[in-house]
């Protein structure tokens, strides 16, 4: 089976993308080599997918048998889509966001029919409008879709809710002795899952026909509260944090930029139901517990000093947040 993904080299995609080399996938990589990663037995076509001449040269007359988006997030990016690989892939896959799902939720449990709906984040208004449109396009056209919504999905990214996720920053501060900032009482219901583990659902809807025109989301079985995140970071870590807790609106007071994906997603429980992936993929099952997955994370940071800097500005921002929070006499 021919598949090209756009992007497959991030956070998320990797994973997926050393997953289907390994199950004999023939796997095209269409980036633009700025990340400097490699997929052993991949092809990887060197464009930029905003410019849409550029791709079509690059991809001449190929004909895959599956197109996957990894970094689609605006409507006109699937209008580009729509029109490149009409006619010429036998299923597109769209990356959503479990984001996209209704805030505040009215059942307690999230399953595909929960509606879509975030009045808080822009990025999940997006979203929402990029599946609308991809619908209307497999309504009225045929286009082949298949929308996946990842939720919080981890591997070389630190799975917090305040701070830089792609920062060392969090362990940083917590070796440190320094604070670090959990929204509201941290006692909200979160569900994380390794990369590893979406892999495996994921790869198992590539070129699956009766996938076509349906949304699945992909995520563990694992709930956590953010404090028990939180602490089994410092577990990992072998220090206990100091977790300063502050309300998710005060947070987005002071830094908006944060508070949309607060306000927007990770201030509310987010408990899944997964029985429709595992009716399309049986074998699917999360098998990498947080205490476990974050220990991965932390070894893949501490592989290399680079990683393990960390910009002035990310501790800046949280030093920030306490410091407004500070002034209003609630630390005292």
């Amino acid at each position: 089976m021919k598949v090209l993904f756009i992007g497959g080299t991030g956070n998320i995609s990797l994973s997926v993308s050393r997953l289907a080399v390994e199950r004999g996938f023939d796997l095209y990589l269409l980036n633009r080599g700025h990340l400097g990663v490699t997929v052993e037995g991949a092809t990887t076509i060197t464009a930029d997918i905003t410019q849409p001449e550029q791709v079509q040269a690059a991809l001449g007359s190929r004909h895959f048998d599956v197109v996957v988006n990894w970094i689609a997030y605006v409507e006109p990016d699937i209008e580009r889509d729509i029109a490149l690989f009409g006619g010429r892939c036998g299923q597109y896959v769209f990356i959503s966001s479990a984001s996209a799902y209704q805030k505040p939720l009215t059942y307690p449990i999230i399953t595909e029919s929960t509606p879509l709906a975030n009045p808080y984040w822009q990025y999940s208004r997006d979203k929402i409008r990029c599946e609308e449109r991809l619908i209307q396009a497999y309504r009225r056209e045929g286009f082949p879709i298949t929308i996946v919504r990842p939720s919080h999905t981890y591997d070389t990214r630190f799975p917090i809710a305040v701070g830089n996720w792609a920062s060392y920053v969090i362990p940083k501060r917590m070796l440190e002795g320094k604070p670090v900032v959990v929204q509201g009482d941290g006692t909200s219901l979160w569900t994380l899952t390794h990369a590893e583990d979406f892999a495996k659902g994921f790869v198992g809807l590539l070129g699956h026909p009766q996938a076509i025109g349906h949304a699945f989301h992909i995520t563990s079985d694992f709930v956590l509260t953010w404090n028990q995140v939180y602490e089994q970071i410092g577990d990992a870590l072998g220090v206990k944090p100091t977790l300063v807790h502050i309300p998710s609106r005060f947070i987005a007071s002071v830094d908006p930029d944060t508070g949309a994906g607060l306000l927007g997603d990770k201030m509310w429980c987010a408990v899944f139901d997964n029985s429709k992936i595992k009716r399309f993929v049986p074998d699917y099952v999360a098998s990498i517990p947080f205490h476990e997955g974050i220990r991965r994370t932390l070894a893949w940071f501490q592989a290399e000093d680079t990683r393990m800097h960390v910009p002035p500005e990310d501790d800046a921002q949280i030093e920030r947040i306490l410091t407004a929070y500070e002034k209003t006499g609630a630390l005292r």
